[in-house]
């Protein structure tokens, strides 16, 4: 029997619905693929992209705490996020709705900063 998505230290009964979404059912699974592809199968199967939700993969893959993760390694992991989240734009793992680019378009959401 393989071990469960939530043996994965950091995540839990709620990862485990996600990632079967996506049609990863085991912590082996996740392993093989590595924090960032597997990341991306939950995107591309419809998750809404978190950094939080992230950077907690990562951490609970190298068997430390979700919390452990602090300064500069924050800031690269914020980095291959952001570049994860950007290499989906175009398809339906975008990160924002449709309607929220239109109303981002016409200037009734703020622009983000870059």
């Amino acid at each position: 029997m393989t071990d469960p998505v939530s043996s994965i230290p950091n995540l839990g009964p709620a990862s485990e619905v996600a990632f079967a979404k996506a049609g990863i059912t085991s912590a082996d699974e996740i392993r093989a693929l590595g924090p960032d592809d597997a990341y991306r199968r939950l995107l591309l199967s419809g998750s809404r992209p978190h950094f939080i939700g992230y950077y907690v993969l990562v951490m609970g893959l190298q068997g430390r705490p979700w919390n452990d993760c602090k300064g500069d390694e924050k800031k690269a992991l914020r980095k291959r996020f952001d570049a994860l989240v950007a290499s989906l734009n175009g398809t339906e793992a975008k990160g924002r709705s449709d309607l929220e680019q239109a109303l981002q378009f016409f200037g009734v959401v703020e622009r983000p900063k870059a």
